[in-house]
């Protein structure tokens, strides 16, 4: 197994994590921040930790590096945002 996080997935594209945080008085500003802005992420669904009242977002993304992942985010989310490459592996 390599230790490149880098490396393609089975469909040839780099795959990314984007762990999001942020506080609960933001929560408000961070769902509105996606108004207009074209991604496709918008309208798909994703697993938050809002509702628990950890106030975490978290979306498996391909894209051909990290920056173009964070480009899927609107800027204010984007910013808020850790980029994490991944890929899968089989656990023994």
């Amino acid at each position: 197994m390599s230790a490149d996080p880098l490396l393609a997935n089975a469909r040839g594209m780099p795959l990314f994590r984007l762990h999001h945080r942020h506080q609960a008085e933001e929560c408000a500003a961070i769902y509105a921040a996606w108004k207009g802005f074209d991604s496709p992420l918008r309208r798909s669904l994703t697993l938050a930790s809002c509702r628990e009242g950890d106030h975490a977002i978290w979306w498996d993304v391909e894209a051909p590096d990290r920056h173009r992942a964070l480009e899927l985010l609107p800027p204010y989310v984007a910013s808020r945002t850790n980029v994490v490459g991944v890929s899968e592996v089989e656990i023994p």
